[in-house]
């Protein structure tokens, strides 16, 4: 049990020393195996070096493959570990490794370890860029039914307008379509501007005009909302890097001795 409970604190958490340099092993490993991936699709580095790759790929995927078991062994609900968000990436990032013995091709997927380098904002103890990354996601969850209506309100929009411009400009002008004209309009909406159909007539240039001086309008609306959201969520405290064992959630308070979100005592 108290092998399991440091071994626990290691693998899970950046708050000591060795949970540290641990994150930062694992990250240079994922660094190292995503760049051997990205150099061996090179054909010149992939035939010159191709055995030097080999047994840096298999060197990795042993480092990933104790990893990952250890996980398994140290937290109390190893299912649930395994069917999580990280749980399924850490499994990708060795199985395409043993997969390409016997299925050909799947040696690409590990490029899927790049999403692990998700860990590193638990180094350092870097618990503002953790807080920030919560605080974000919390407020596009609490901004979702405002945004949802603001959406729905831009797709009517550009119905509209691609359908009036269709009107206006005709076949003639490019316009073959309404579809053709919904896809005029999120472009010059959005102000990307592609160039690749544009409005030739008097009356069309001005339709496209007013479009343009509203798609600066619709770019703000999304961000004042979410700002708002953002700036509520703000004013809580600050969480820290501190893992439950049981439900494997974060964002706990540092005098937080149980998990507020399943009840399970926190690892000491």
């Amino acid at each position: 049990m108290r092998l399991r409970r440091k071994l626990y604190e290691i693998i899970f958490e950046a708050d000591t020393p060795a949970g540290k340099a641990f994150d930062i092993f694992l990250l240079l490993l994922i660094v190292v195996s995503v760049l051997a991936v990205i150099l061996e699709s090179v054909p010149e580095y992939g035939s010159r070096y191709r055995l030097l790759f080999s047994k840096v790929e298999w060197t990795i995927t042993f480092f990933f493959t104790v990893e990952y078991l250890l996980r398994l062994w140290v937290v109390d609900r190893p299912s649930r570990y395994a069917l999580s968000f990280f749980g399924v990436i850490d499994l990708l990032a060795v199985l395409p490794s043993y997969l390409g013995l016997f299925i050909g091709g799947a040696h690409g997927l590990m490029t899927i370890r790049a999403l692990r380098l998700l860990r590193v904002f638990r180094l350092f103890k870097l618990s503002r860029y953790i807080t920030e990354g919560n605080l974000l996601m919390q407020a596009l969850k609490n901004s979702r039914e405002k945004i949802s209506v603001f959406l729905m309100t831009v797709v009517m929009l550009v119905i509209v307008l691609g359908t009036l411009m269709y009107l206006i400009e005709g076949e003639e002008h490019g316009f073959t379509s309404i579809p053709r004209g919904i896809y005029w309009a999120i472009v010059t909406l959005t102000t990307v501007g592609y160039g690749d159909i544009a409005p030739v007539t008097g009356l069309g240039r001005f339709v496209a005009s007013l479009v343009m001086i509203l798609g600066y309008g619709i770019i703000a609306v999304p961000t004042g909302i979410v700002t708002v959201e953002y700036s509520r969520m703000r004013k809580r405290q600050r969480p820290t890097t501190q893992v439950c064992p049981n439900c494997l959630r974060e964002g706990h308070d540092e005098d937080a001795v149980y998990c507020k979100y399943c009840g399970a005592r926190l690892n000491p």
